[in-house]
């Protein structure tokens, strides 16, 4: 099978691509850089059955040779990336959306969308199962990113419906792990990299609000999963175990042996009070569920963070 990723160079999509090619798959990693990087692709380079293209999928997507299946993860995903990059945001999830799926249309491949848990906003009903609608300020600063991907679940049904196009959509929740940006203002990597350089934890609100954790390497196996299936979703995939932002920090500094202390701040505004998924639909369709627990995953991801941390920023967390 040959596979396309697009934004296949960003903290999931490199994963994705390296378990693609671990079971034989031919992959065609599709990337404009500006928030994935060389170095999370390097050790596929030059391998027989991959292929990097710079490419914004924003501006139209052209394959070259057989292509089986289409895997939609291009998108700045962090709240410091689509801040900073709102229209190309709001680009990627739309006409980026629609390139990917006419080139999962002109071959008649599989298309699996990577959607969001921040489709459901600030939700109303907890926890969050593939039924509820959401509950989304289509104004706030958040909505760039929420309705970009809200867009990109419309058009991809459209497309199934319209044109008969293989479509999935699965609705990632909170993913941490290996390759995280430093500064990518997630809650995982912002709270490790603090604790390591001995800087205040940054907790904003009273750090009671909820997230649920899953480590990389189960949701890369739901992604795959959903590939190799029919199933058009939308499914959740995260980690059902809801943990507070003060505990994240606590087990944080735990595993660091940091003395940080904590800073609060205000809450930003649409800021989800609580998330957690409903992960039935996974199992019953994909025969998935997350494998890794939260302090597994953590000191695997502490551990990554310790070995990276001499290394110079790449150019795109430099600015």
């Amino acid at each position: 099978m040959r596979v396309v990723v697009t934004g296949g160079a960003g903290f999931v999509g490199s994963h994705l691509c390296e378990t693609l090619m671990r079971r034989g798959n031919e992959v065609v990693c599709v990337d404009n850089l500006s928030t994935g990087t060389i170095a999370n692709i390097a050790a596929l380079r030059g391998r027989p059955g991959f292929t990097f293209v710079q490419a914004d999928v924003s501006r139209g997507v052209d394959v070259q040779g057989p292509v089986d299946a289409v895997a939609h993860l291009a998108s700045p995903a962090s709240p410091a990336d689509y801040l900073r990059l709102p229209l190309q945001t709001l680009a990627v999830g739309s006409r980026g959306s629609e390139h990917a799926l006419d080139l999962a249309r002109r071959h008649e491949a599989r298309f699996v969308l990577a959607s969001t848990s921040e489709v459901y906003g600030d939700p109303l009903v907890h926890p969050q199962h593939e039924d509820y609608w959401g509950h989304v300020n289509p104004i706030g600063p958040r909505s760039v990113y929420d309705e970009a991907k809200r867009y990109a679940e419309a058009v991809t049904v459209a497309y199934a419906r319209h044109y008969g196009v293989n479509t999935g959509i699965v609705r990632i929740f909170n993913t941490y792990g290996p390759r995280l940006r430093p500064h990518d203002g997630r809650v995982v990597s912002s709270f490790i990299r603090q604790a390591l350089a001995g800087e205040p934890l940054t907790i904003y609100g009273d750090g009671t609000q909820t997230r649920s954790f899953c480590f990389v390497d189960d949701l890369v196996a739901g992604i795959v999963a959903m590939l190799d299936c029919r199933e058009p979703g939308p499914v959740n995939l995260g980690n059902p175990d809801e943990r507070t932002v003060m505990e994240l920090a606590e087990l944080v500094l735990s595993m660091t042996g940091s003395g940080s202390p904590v800073e609060r701040l205000p809450l930003p505004a649409d800021d989800p009070v609580r998330r957690c998924p409903v992960v039935t639909r996974a199992l019953q369709q994909l025969g998935w569920k997350p494998q890794t627990d939260l302090e597994e995953g953590l000191r695997t991801t502490v551990s990554w963070f310790r070995s990276c941390a001499a290394e110079p920023l790449p150019a795109a967390e430099a600015r």
